[in-house]
């Protein structure tokens, strides 16, 4: 793979120019960031305007499941601007009725009807919303160690510190702490102990918030940015049991984890559990353009037969963003995109990053599951202590932020969060590109080392 474009220097900076002078990036102070002038991207790779190539670690996102520019689904967005380039979502349109089969079609048990937004977190904002309509009650639990979207009620249900400066306090939300062996807040010694304990604690947090308060339960099936912390056998299927006993909906929120991304259509189906409303959104069309939505059980649906749902969105079911929708989900069958990201997990990425993590004491712990990777980084293997203080900034970041550079300068684009690096390349990358990425986080690795005890 090589750029599509001869180094253009002059061109990338008036790209950055521009943006610089109008363009507001979220989740950053304005005065302080640099981005980097993109040029293209195809695969598993993108190019800057000075012909740098990087090998995207980081899927955009964790979004382009099946890499930048898949011919077949730039040509279906294309036709479908030709055909009906937009409707409003009170019809039916065949593009729209399609994408929304073909998902029901793929998701577990009856999560048959879909509902449509433009991305994750209106997701999670109206899967919740049917919760609450669907039981009669307002409080959400979510889990600390967690994100599920910046919008108002989802912002407020992430564990993360970007809650902090929008947290009203006053949304309904009650957190508790989800299982994590390597770092069990229930001094856990094992994964059986780690899941019953987990599940003793959310038990408990009910018990004095008041079941009968609780419209819904929200986990990511695998928490994605906080980690790809991939949960103790039988902790979500104990979730599901204690849901069940006090008549509070449980929500997946596959985002993150679904379309691929961990080997399976669906993380829940390694779990083999089915929740009442599952949220998508980026691996559903790899992310080519905005699209997500709800799916949605038979019972909860019901609840809307006779009765309007007050909810909706102008580009629910957007035309453009069905067909890439429809094409996607052809393309992943039709080349097996996700049994080869259980093949890459299981054979490939997950054998080379536990060999990266023994010759680099850097490494605390390798976890995840198909292209779903994360290393937790620290000082010390014996004490676990975190390489970088939890949401560390500036001067305290600098041992990741010199991994990160020495990565970028080997060709790699990392995704770091915090005190990790994740290893989340494209569904359908190639085990030659998965070993060009280790060999670059190796590299990056030994930067890390050095800040070790």
């Amino acid at each position: 793979m090589t750029p599509h474009v001869e180094p253009d220097p002059q061109a990338g900076a008036a790209v950055k120019a521009a943006d610089r002078a109008h363009v507001f990036h979220s989740w950053s102070a304005q005065g302080l960031i640099d981005p980097l002038a993109i040029a293209g991207a195809e695969g598993s790779y993108f190019w800057d305007y000075d012909g740098n190539r990087y090998l995207d670690f980081a899927s955009g996102l964790v979004y382009t499941n099946i890499g930048y520019q898949h011919p077949k689904v730039v040509a279906a967005v294309q036709e479908q601007a030709g055909k009906l380039a937009t409707f409003a979502p009170s019809f039916a349109v065949d593009v729209r009725s399609e994408a929304a089969r073909l998902i029901a079609e793929r998701t577990p048990g009856d999560l048959d009807k879909i509902f449509f937004t433009n991305g994750g977190a209106e997701a999670v904002e109206n899967a919740v919303r049917m919760a609450r309509l669907h039981t009669g009650r307002t409080k959400v639990l979510s889990a600390y160690r967690s994100y599920h979207g910046a919008t108002s009620t989802a912002i407020n249900l992430t564990g993360d510190p970007r809650r902090w400066p929008s947290d009203t306090a006053s949304a309904g939300v009650v957190h508790f702490w989800s299982p994590f062996l390597y770092r069990s807040p229930f001094y856990a010694t094992t994964e059986a102990e780690e899941s019953a304990r987990a599940l003793q604690h959310l038990e408990d947090t009910i018990a004095f918030e008041g079941p009968a308060t609780i419209a819904a339960i929200i986990l990511e099936t695998v928490p994605g940015t906080a980690g790809i912390m991939t949960p103790p056998p039988g902790y979500l299927a104990g979730v599901r049991e204690i849901c069940d006993k006090y008549g509070i909906v449980f929500i997946l929120d596959e985002v993150m984890a679904g379309f691929g991304r961990t080997g399976a259509w669906f993380a829940a189906e390694h779990f083999g559990v089915v929740p009442d409303l599952m949220t998508f959104a980026k691996g559903v069309n790899s992310g080519y353009v905005p699209l997500g939505g709800v799916a949605i059980n038979a019972e909860i649906a019901a609840t809307f037969d006779k009765r309007p749902y007050p909810g909706g969105l102008t580009y629910s079911g957007h035309p453009l963003a069905c067909a890439s929708a429809v094409a996607t989900l052809r393309v992943m069958a039709e080349e097996k995109v996700v049994e080869n990201a259980a093949h890459i997990g299981e054979n490939v990425l997950g054998p080379g990053l536990r060999e990266l993590a023994e010759r680099h004491p850097s490494v605390g712990e390798v976890r995840g599951m198909g292209v779903f990777w994360a290393l937790d980084l620290v000082k010390n293997r014996e004490t676990r202590e975190p390489l970088v203080p939890y949401n560390a900034a500036g001067e305290a970041n600098a041992p990741m932020a010199a991994f990160a550079d020495t990565a970028k300068k080997n060709g790699l684009w990392p995704l770091v969060s915090m005190n990790r690096t994740h290893a989340v390349p494209a569904c359908n990358v190639s085990e030659a590109e998965v070993k060009e990425g280790l060999a670059a986080l190796d590299a990056a690795l030994s930067v890390a080392d050095e800040h070790t005890a």
